[in-house]
């Protein structure tokens, strides 16, 4: 595709797709490098599943292009799927197969090995007997483990992951995590989209924020984080100095001996101005990816902003 660079595993370009008179994607450009966790973040209806099947060739754009793994998404569709690993959000399994058959099948229908099943299901405590269980039986935690393996267990080059911790036990995100760092170092592109803002955090090289099916920002996670303000909270023995002469904090409240403000500048430089005996206590809370994210949403009151515990 004109204009990819050559280590894309992803490209879109100007994709856009549209039901109707709706719009659900708008001249999106992006490109996802080899080797990379990429992080597509946005809330309820913002376009994020659509992104997916369109890469996926589940869905056909209005208008634009995208490629994966150098593929066209219209022309190619079906070798797209066979190569990628994919679980898709909410996923639906075949409830009188047990998981084992399950994992049999989907991994037949891509015409390929389950080179990985057995350290994964390892590592996500899915034993012999449960395996062996139908799925009807299983918990919601426990399809979604299925899901996990079903998408990985062919080592694919690249996964694409819609929502993927959805009910996961904190202990199996943990393991999640592990197996995509694992991933990762081996070489492997995964592109997942999120609402858990914390989860993006842990894992992300890069993310993207969609909003109303508009790109608004693509950045490196720690870029990201360097730029947000932070909150800071400063006790003094005796009367709190004059803010004025605290270079960086901003929003200052005072209260008696404390001060309490946000910090936009460098922090190295802040705490050099503010070095004092009469300093007693000083607390600066680490930036978070949430109050980045909520930046693109603030003055929206029909946006669903995402919340830490991932609703």
């Amino acid at each position: 595709m004109e204009g990819m660079p050559a280590d894309a595993i992803i490209s879109t370009r100007a994709l856009t797709k549209h039901y109707g008179s709706v719009p659900a994607l708008t001249d999106l450009t992006l490109d996802v490098t080899r080797g990379e966790i990429f992080g597509f973040l946005g809330p309820n209806g913002a376009g994020k599943s659509t992104m997916i099947r369109t890469l996926l060739g589940f869905l056909h754009p209005t208008r634009g292009s995208a490629s994966v793994l150098g593929l066209d998404v219209v022309t190619s569709s079906v070798e797209i799927r066979r190569l990628t690993g994919y679980l898709p959000g909410g996923i639906a399994l075949y409830d009188a197969l047990t998981g084992e058959e399950v994992l049999d099948y989907l991994v037949d229908m891509q015409g390929r090995k389950a080179y990985r099943r057995a350290e994964l299901c390892d590592r996500l405590e899915l034993s012999g007997p449960v395996l062996r269980r139908r799925v009807r039986d299983y918990s919601r935690g426990m399809r979604q483990k299925i899901g996990v393996v079903q998408a990985l267990q062919h080592d694919p080059e690249l996964a694409i992951l819609d929502e993927p911790t959805e009910g996961l036990d904190p202990l199996m995100q943990q393991a999640f995590y592990a197996i995509l760092d694992d991933l990762r170092r081996e070489g492997r592109t995964v592109f997942f989209s999120s609402h858990v803002l914390p989860e993006v955090e842990r894992l992300c090289d890069r993310v993207a924020i969609i909003r109303g099916g508009t790109l608004m920002a693509v950045h490196e996670v720690g870029e990201l984080l360097a730029r947000r303000r932070r909150r800071v909270t400063l006790r003094w023995n005796g009367a709190a100095p004059d803010p004025s002469t605290l270079p960086g904090l901003e929003d200052v409240q005072v209260d008696g001996n404390r001060l309490m403000g946000t910090l936009s500048g460098e922090v190295a430089g802040f705490i050099r101005s503010i070095a004092s005996p009469n300093l007693e206590d000083l607390t600066i809370e680490p930036a978070s990816l949430e109050e980045a994210f909520l930046e693109y949403y603030a003055g929206d009151p029909a946006a669903d902003i995402p919340q830490r515990d991932g609703r």
